[in-house]
């Protein structure tokens, strides 16, 4: 695995390479289905555009968001993409066996070879009962609390290099790298890359201290932007994948032709959270079933709360808002998660984003 596979090139006049974060949001009135063609074609346009990678998060049991399945969703773009990096943003590791993730992974780079990124998180990605159910287990600590030992057993299965003697030395994680023995030696093939994933300190020092890439979710958490990225940057340690750190940060942002559409897309969006947080997920709300709620002082004061982080209004507002954000930040790449009720509407704000920072047109 080599730096220049996880380091992007910026392009136009973006001040670094832009990516794309995709929640596969449905709805009010769409279908999965639907949410998975929109993903499709944001795929095609992020390939097309310049964008440098594209990533699913994984959540359960979120009715307006259809990502459960990260490593599914990434076979399906495989087949409909040939150049953009593809990768996870981020599997949940503690709702997984290590051995699961580097056979998927193994999949996925056999499938896209030298385009998949894992990156990986310590979260469960949804409330404590399905938790629970995902893990067949109701101490949900145990699974982060052991997050440093699962994260060295899957990189030993992706590596395929247990120690002699070790109970799991004979297993492999096919069709990942099998280390065997031939007359002539056996090139051990590629493996994807592996990024940590965090909202908070634990992950950014983890990752430091490992030297791995390192990915922030500014876009839920932006009060601990800043100091996280510090953290990491304080904790790093030179290692074979990389030789200084390199974080990149997920941010909200959507672009409209006008500033008021664009209000009334991350109103709806914000909605949608405010339903998550105080425990009614749904299908995301249309901008007029939005403007129609009457929401209480307390929700007010979160979706005042929870836009004043979504970058938003005309491309060139937007680009702005990003520009400030990543020189604030020092961030060296910049991941866009558009979150609204339309699959058209999300496409049009990436290529808006794309118009405003001049990046490659389509032949």
């Amino acid at each position: 695995m080599a730096a220049e596979e996880i380091r992007g090139a910026a392009q136009g006049s973006a001040p670094v390479p832009l990516s794309v974060l995709d929640l596969v949001t449905v709805g009010a009135g769409r279908t999965a289905s639907d949410a998975l063609r929109t993903s499709v074609d944001l795929a095609r346009l992020a390939e097309s555009r310049g964008f440098h990678r594209y990533w699913v998060a994984e959540h359960h049991s979120m009715p307006g968001v259809a990502s459960s399945s990260p490593a599914v969703i990434l076979a399906h773009l495989a087949a409909h993409t040939g150049r953009i990096r593809l990768g996870s943003g981020g599997v949940m590791l503690p709702n997984h066996a290590p051995l699961v993730i580097a056979e998927q992974f193994g999949t996925l780079e056999a499938m896209a070879p030298g385009r998949i990124d894992l990156g990986l998180g310590r979260a469960p990605g949804t409330d404590g009962a399905t938790a629970a159910a995902l893990r067949r287990t109701e101490r949900l600590n145990e699974g982060a609390d052991d997050f440093p030992e699962q994260l060295a057993e899957l990189t030993r299965f992706l590596d395929d290099d247990f120690p002699d003697g070790h109970p799991y030395r004979r297993i492999h994680a096919v069709p990942g790298p099998i280390q065997a023995t031939s007359p002539g030696g056996v090139q051990s093939p590629h493996r994807p890359p592996v990024w940590l994933l965090g909202s908070s300190g634990f992950s950014a020092r983890l990752a430091g201290v490992l030297g791995l890439p390192f990915a922030f979710a500014h876009h839920f958490s932006a009060q601990n932007t800043v100091p996280a990225l510090d953290l990491y940057r304080e904790s790093f340690q030179p290692s074979a994948v990389l030789d200084e750190p390199y974080a990149l940060i997920g941010v909200s942002a959507l672009a409209a032709e006008e500033e008021k559409e664009a209000r009334r897309q991350v109103l709806a969006a914000a909605l949608s959270m405010v339903r998550l947080r105080t425990g009614r997920p749904g299908l995301v709300p249309s901008p007029e079933e939005a403007e129609a709620y009457e929401f209480s002082p307390m929700e007010r004061d979160f979706v005042d709360s929870w836009n004043a982080n979504v970058i938003h209004g005309t491309p060139d507002e937007v680009r702005s808002g990003l520009d400030d954000l990543q020189k604030r930040t020092g961030a060296d790449e910049l991941m866009i998660t558009a979150n609204a009720h339309g699959g058209d509407v999300r496409v049009r704000s990436y290529e808006l984003i794309a118009d405003a920072y001049g990046l490659p047109t389509p032949a």
